[in-house]
């Protein structure tokens, strides 16, 4: 059997690339570790001494506000060092290329890279790199890669839902909107099916699925309506208009009627349905602020935990 490459010789987290091929055992593992990391927001005093001495480069080449400040947040919390790399100001702003930014940060002493980057398999592609050339000691956690994953954000939904929801076998989860250009939508899915959610949907136009999106083991529904109905968690998804090629969509305002999230739809899901978007919103697009700011919405703790399982993820890291 093939080896994961996200772990080391004794089957421990060395990586995180991806939610996909990941057990059960180690998902849980990660949520288990986030509990008491949670309560560390609670102290007056915010910090563990888990990462001291080490060096957390984060290294965005994409846009962010939540993820790229709750990774440097998590990071300080174990009291590592945090670097920011802004790329726009960076040797890879002149032509550096990606591995060779990598060389130089890793000769600064990097024992931990932070990575967000257009191009899917980048993260993955740094991970090779450092293991080729004997510095498999730096560890790589991907912040989001293209289409292809952004595991710490499905591990924090996970986190959030088993929160609200304590039982994930008990779980019909509706996940809506532009699933073709999310790496939100494949990590949400991988991991709901590894902890056992009964019944994962999809719902989304047509020209915003991806091909073979059943073959991951959702039900696929275009009429949102039929989709929501009975489901106890609902997770929206934003509309990446920065990835789309050519007119998928007729109009935001088509859009909004078609497939927003509105306090009508929503009372199709269960009466104590859980509302969750990943950020930032397009409040009239993919969700009315009735909902976003109603008594079901969630959005805002996903953000809290969001902090708790990045400092899970990382200490974990640190000790394998």
């Amino acid at each position: 059997m093939k080896r994961n490459p996200q772990l080391n010789a004794h089957g421990e987290l060395q990586h995180l690339i991806t939610l996909e091929g990941l057990s059960r055992e180690i998902l849980s593992a990660i949520l288990d570790t986030a509990e008491p990391f949670a309560e560390v927001a609670e102290r007056e005093v915010k910090k563990v001494p888990l990462l001291r001495g080490k060096s957390v480069f984060n290294l965005f080449f994409e846009n962010s506000t939540r993820t790229r400040t709750t990774f440097e947040i998590a990071a300080k919390r174990l009291s590592a060092d945090v670097i920011n790399l802004n790329i726009n100001t960076s040797s890879a702003a002149k032509g550096e290329s990606l591995l060779d930014t990598v060389d130089n940060l890793a000769a600064m002493q990097a024992d931990m890279f932070v990575v967000r980057h257009a191009s899917s398999g980048a993260p993955y592609l740094i991970a090779q790199h450092l293991a080729a050339t004997g510095r498999s000691h730096i560890r790589v956690v991907n912040a989001g890669d293209g289409r292809h994953a952004h595991p710490t954000q499905g591990l924090l939904d996970m986190y959030t839902i088993r929160h609200y929801k304590k039982d994930f076998t008990r779980l019909t989860v509706a996940v809506v909107g532009d699933v073709l250009h999310s790496r939100v939508a494949r990590s949400q899915i991988h991991a709901l099916r590894t902890l056992g959610v009964p019944e994962i949907r999809v719902i989304a136009p047509r020209t915003l699925l991806p091909a073979g999106v059943a073959d991951m083991g959702v039900r696929v529904f275009q009429d949102m309506k039929e989709g929501l109905k009975g489901v106890d968690v609902v997770m929206m998804l934003r509309l990446q208009n920065e990835r789309m090629q050519g007119a998928l969509l007729p109009s935001p305002q088509e859009y909004f009627k078609y497939y927003g999230l509105t306090p009508e739809k929503l009372r199709l899901a269960k009466p104590d349905a859980i509302v969750m978007h990943p950020g930032p919103m397009n409040r009239g697009i993919e969700i009315d602020s009735a909902v976003a700011d109603g008594a079901h919405s969630v959005i805002l703790p996903q953000v809290t935990f969001g902090i708790a399982v990045r400092m899970a993820v990382m200490s974990m890291l640190a000790g394998s």
